[in-house]
Order: C-alpha cells, then sequence, then structure tokens
C-alpha cells in the first residue's frame, strides 16, 4: 500500500535487513513514523560540506576534505561554526519501491545544529533515492551554539515511503472539513496549509527568542539543565512585528494551533523566497497524532527556528512563514505522538528544546 511507512512497517525492515546495523537497535529508537539514527564513533572535520555525487562513494571522497578525526567514543565539542561528517550506526538495503527523506530531530534544529544526512552517490542533501543500497552520514555544523557529542547521539530521523503519498489541495480541504487541521487562524490552502507567525506578546510579554552570540557548550544529553538565559535572548514587542537581523536565529512560534490525524503525517517546508529574506524550520516532521485530542493533544502551534538572510526583514505579525504538506501514512501506526511515548512537544506552545529549564 502506498504511503509513509509506519512504526510497525519499519520494524519489519529491521526484520528483514533493509535496516540494518552493527549495535543492536535501541529502545525508543523507532518513532511512529520514522526511525532516529545514531552517530557513530569518530566525526571528521571537513573544510566544506559535499555531496558525493553520481557513482561515487563518501568515504572515497573523504580525503579530499578532512582536516582532522575526533573520536567521539568519550565525548567531543563539536565547534560552532565548523562543518563535520559524522558515519551513522545504521545503513540501508532499501526495496525498489521504497524512497526515504531524513530530517533533523526537533530538539536538534531548535539548537540551530544544521544537520543533513548524505550518501553514496547521493546529489541532494537527505533524499534517499528508491533501492539505495550503502552506508548512511551525518553533516552538522553547528550555528548558533558547540555541543558536545557521543556515539550514539540522535541528531537525525529518516522517513520511508513508498509510493505517492502527498495529499493535494483538494484532498486536504476535504480532510480538514472533516478532522479539522488548523485552530486560531483560517484554512489557507495552497500547495498545502498555510501558517504564520505569532507576534502576540504572551506570558511576561514575550514573542519570541534570539540565540546569544558568545556562548559555553551544550551536553545534548542534559536534559532540562542549562538556563536559558544564559543562552538566549528574550524578545518582546508591543507593535506585533519584529526585525530580523542577518545572521542571527530566532525560536518564533505560529499563529496557528495545528493537528495531524493518526492516518496521515506532515512535513514543514518553507515558504516562497521572494516572499522575505529568512529560512523557517531545521526539523521538518510532524508525526501522526501531534495536537491530536486522543494522543494528549488539542492542536499545537508549530515552533519555527527561523535564520534572516542577507537584510533586515520587518516580521510581521500574521505573516505567512511556510505551510504544511499533508502525507497519507500507508498503515496507522500502532503507536501515536504523545500516547504512551516520550513526545517532548505535544501541546507545545513556544518553547526552546529540551535541554533548557522551564521558565
Amino acid at each position: 500500500m502506498t504511503g509513509v511507512l509506519a512504526s510497525q512497517q519499519i520494524e519489519t525492515l529491521i526484520a528483514t535487513g533493509a535496516l540494518s546495523s552493527d549495535t543492536p537497535f535501541a529502545d525508543g529508537q523507532v518513532q511512529p513514523a520514522s526511525l532516529d539514527l545514531r552517530l557513530g564513533h569518530t566525526a571528521y572535520r571537513v573544510r566544506a560540506s559535499f555531496l558525493a555525487g553520481h557513482g561515487r562513494k563518501i568515504a572515497d571522497r573523504i580525503p579530499e576534505f578532512e582536516m582532522h578525526q575526533v573520536d567521539l567514543s568519550n565525548g567531543a565539542v563539536l565547534e560552532k561554526g565548523c562543518v563535520y561528517l559524522v558515519p551513522l550506526m545504521e545503513r540501508l538495503d532499501l526495496p525498489a519501491d521504497i524512497t526515504a527523506i531524513a530530517n533533523a530531530k526537533s530538539s536538534t534544529g531548535r539548537l540551530d545544529l544544521l544537520t543533513r544526512v548524505i550518501t553514496d552517490g547521493g546529489e541532494e542533501f537527505d533524499r534517499i533515492a528508491q533501492g539505495y543500497t550503502g552506508p548512511l552520514y551525518a553533516e552538522i555544523c553547528p550555528r548558533s551554539f558547540s555541543v558536545l557529542v557521543r556515539p550514539g547521539m540522535r541528531l537525525n530521523q529518516i522517513r520511508f515511503r513508498r509510493g505517492q503519498a502527498v495529499l493535494s489541495d483538494t484532498e486536504l480541504r476535504a480532510l480538514h472539513d472533516a478532522e479539522t487541521l488548523v485552530s486560531g487562524g483560517p484554512a489557507v490552502i495552497d500547495h498545502g496549509l498555510g501558517f504564520s507567525v505569532d507576534l502576540e506578546p504572551g506570558p511576561q510579554g514575550i514573542v519570541g527568542y534570539r540565540a546569544k552570540p558568545h556562548t559555553g557548550v551544550i551536553d545534548l544529553d542534559r536534559i532540562g539543565q542549562y538556563d536559558p538565559l544564559e543562552f538566549w535572548e528574550r524578545l518582546r514587542t508591543d507593535r506585533r512585528q519584529l526585525i530580523l537581523d542577518p545572521g542571527a536565529f530566532y525560536i518564533l512560534v505560529s499563529r496557528e494551533a495545528v493537528h495531524i490525524p493518526p492516518a496521515y503525517a506532515a512535513e514543514m517546508a518553507p515558504y516562497l523566497a521572494m516572499v522575505g529574506e529568512f529560512r523557517v524550520h531545521y526539523a521538518g516532521f510532524f508525526d501522526p497524532g501531534f495536537g491530536h485530542a486522543e494522543a494528549g493533544g488539542a492542536g499545537a502551534r508549530g515552533v519555527l527556528e527561523v535564520r534572516c538572510h542577507e537584510a533586515p526583514f520587518v516580521l510581521e505579525h500574521g505573516q505567512t512563514v511556510g505551510r504544511l504538506v499533508y502525507e497519507r501514512m500507508s498503515e496507522v501506526p500502532a503507536q501515536l505522538y504523545g500516547q504512551g511515548i516520550a513526545s517532548n512537544y505535544q501541546g507545545q506552545g513556544l518553547k526552546l528544546s529540551k535541554h533548557f529549564r522551564a521558565t
């Protein structure tokens, strides 16, 4: 059956060897519609980001770009502004009718860790061709904070598809009529479900956060341990607008609360570049059950990871900044997001990554 593969189907890929690892798969690694990928034991500091290119292997190209190796076995710091390549523990031997797409996990994106998957023969980041057989690598570029990493950490996730899964706008309107996909704003459907930024002052007048330029290291294993004020500047406005600074990184929130029914998944796509000089999102997967009432949510707002590009840009309350592309699941997952599993962001509003103490 066509669609995004559910958790039980991913388990079947593992059982049949289409997904394999020399290190046994860990509890919680299989998510409702994706598999978490784990860092291996070595990071290569490279002088530039690169793709393998058609017919070429990553391992053969590393010597062209390698500056030095970093042993992650006892933990090591990946420094802000540097590019690293880390072989992942998992490898693929995909059936001929299955493709895959990778993305950063939510907590990775909220730390401004540019993290992408590349493969042998790959000519695109995060896109894995049908029938691919070979290793997986994570390219990691910490943009705002240096981070301490160890083998087995999960910065990326991968989703598997069979056939065409994306809903047309007509299908999406019908699903919204039946399931109420968005609240807190109109359902703007045009090549997906549009969403906008919320700059209405919330508790303490805060509308978002901006990463501070000179901070300490974040140990990715330390959950709820860091003081947000050591790493983030709180943003306030009484005009319902922000001027984004080029090169700065922001955590904002969508005006709309979104809902992903159990038989669907969604991917956050950036808005057209012509509407403004900024990029929204690093972590773009929304699992089945996100914001779903029976899984502990009543709609949940999307956290926006925003980076401004060449010129200062005025972002205003209610401005459309992206869209959600909904996809059919091949099967309803055996476990939904927020239902009996560790789901850090169910029912969220404006929220930093799980590494920071609640304020």
